[in-house]
């Protein structure tokens, strides 16, 4: 018998955010692991003919994927919905702010929280600048790809970072409707060159396991509202 999908719980505290977004694993595997540089650079590649950002120009790359069963249409929308609560983010440890309410420029700091301390701005996460929204598909698109792009600065990370939604492709044995891709190029203290690589790794680490489980949660909100609008 087929189970139902269910949509994942709202964040509670910052206890059960811990737990969710930093402790639990997704039983899926979502991190794209390049096997050698070639194979790194390709997929680089494939991303600057999409977004038109070469992503080689920054120190890491992080990418993530996640097949969901509802079309990518209906994937960006429910992209486009977010407001900064979700239950797909933990909003108790990164409180998002919306400026001017648009997801133009976008503010994240860490528990809320604003006040700086001896003159730093210690809670501060990161800052994130509108590039470029893709609503509908380039007229030379085959797969119906929309994304959102930012330039990404301020805090931990510096570079870019993108939400990316493709219809799946069969012949890559892609079995849902569509991907959901993640990715973020980033440097410790916002340097593209720096020697702080213990930190790098420990912020890599911690950004792997909470992109995975943001993905893991929004593939369920997705299915369980394209599953009941279906019913209707």
């Amino acid at each position: 018998m087929r189970r139902e999908p269910e949509a994942p719980r709202f964040s509670a505290n910052t206890f059960t955010d811990i737990y969710h977004y930093l402790i639990h694993k997704p039983s899926v595997k979502t991190l794209i692991k390049h096997s050698n540089s070639e194979a790194r650079a390709e997929i680089s590649k494939s991303i600057l003919q999409r977004t038109g950002v070469n992503v080689e120009n920054y120190k890491m790359l992080n990418l993530h994927r996640i097949g969901i069963e509802a079309p990518a249409s209906y994937v960006f929308d429910e992209l486009l919905k977010w407001s900064g609560e979700s239950n797909c983010w933990p909003n108790n440890l990164a409180r998002v702010n919306l400026q001017n309410d648009q997801l133009d420029q976008i503010k994240i700091h860490l528990f809320g929280i604003h006040k700086k301390i001896a003159g730093w701005n210690l809670f501060h996460l990161f800052d994130l600048s509108v590039i470029r929204i893709q609503s509908v598909p380039a007229p030379s698109d085959f797969d119906n790809a929309r994304y959102l792009l930012y330039e990404c600065k301020g805090g931990y990370p510096i570079g870019i970072f993108s939400m990316y939604v493709r219809s799946s492709i069969p012949e890559g044995k892609e079995k849902e409707m569509s991907q959901l891709f993640s990715l973020v190029s980033f440097n410790f203290y916002g340097r593209k060159k720096t020697g702080f690589k213990l930190m790098n790794r420990v912020w890599e680490a911690i950004h792997n396991r909470v992109t995975a489980n943001v993905v893991w949660r929004f593939k369920q909100l997705c299915e369980y509202k394209f599953n009941d609008f279906k019913s209707k």
